[in-house]
């Protein structure tokens, strides 16, 4: 797969991030910062690290699938892949201007 394509899948997969919503928030995993990497190899595997406004996020499990499961559904994307982690940990500050000023934390 050469980078033009590789840079594709990655603007559609930031794209469906858009679309996730932790829905105790009503703003996208991606505007929140949760997102902190999108990785696309060259067969299509697609390697995201992610993490959540907070450990105890008691949906964690379904925020974590419903990206998982949304992203494998990105054409170009053989396989889609997760991992969590809270290193560093979320802060209001990696949230998106958008996102800030929608929540009135601006």
């Amino acid at each position: 797969m050469d980078a033009e394509k590789i840079l594709a899948i990655q603007k559609d997969i930031v794209r469906v991030l858009r679309s996730i919503y932790d829905p105790e928030i009503p703003v996208s995993v991606y505007e929140l910062g949760l997102i902190y990497e999108v990785l696309v190899g060259e067969e299509g595997r697609v390697d995201i690290t992610m993490t959540l406004t907070a450990p105890t996020c008691p949906i964690a499990d379904d925020i974590v699938r419903d990206v998982k499961e949304q992203v494998a559904q990105v054409p170009g994307v053989a396989e889609s892949n997760v991992t969590l982690t809270f290193e560093p940990p979320w802060s209001k500050d990696m949230m998106s201007d958008e996102a800030k000023l929608q929540l009135g934390f601006m």
